[in-house]
């Protein structure tokens, strides 16, 4: 049975440690025997995932994630995050990962899209 609330909290923790320059780290501490990738831009296993994320932090070292909510269920953890990029382009992202029987993370999949200045609804996208 798995930990909804550790997964939540690993998540939230790999994904910072990762997006904030340190992906060797996330991965030695929160993935698993194996890592499947489904994001189009980032090579399956966990060195594609170790450069893209260095790679990415040397790039924008001075970008920034808000993670606006958490929710877990089964062996799934879904992540909303708010990120700000260099010359203030926001976006908003829905991060999913899966974990396997010992709490770690072993696939992820993701969606992003850029924050619009104006919305026909008025809704903000949190």
């Amino acid at each position: 049975m798995n930990n909804l609330e550790a997964n939540k909290k690993n998540a939230i923790a790999f994904y910072k440690a990762a997006y904030l320059g340190n992906p060797a780290d996330a991965v030695a501490k929160y993935v698993g025997d194996v890592y499947i990738q489904h994001n189009p831009l980032v090579g399956d296993g966990k060195q594609a995932f170790i450069d893209y994320f260095e790679e990415m932090a040397r790039d924008y070292p001075e970008k920034g994630i808000e993670f606006v909510r958490a929710v877990a269920e089964g062996n799934l953890v879904a992540l909303h995050t708010h990120q700000t990029w260099p010359g203030d382009e926001q976006y908003v992202t829905m991060d999913f990962f899966r974990f396997d029987d010992n709490g770690k993370i072993v696939e992820h999949w993701d969606a992003m899209q850029k924050i619009p200045e104006t919305t026909k609804n008025g809704n903000t996208m949190y």
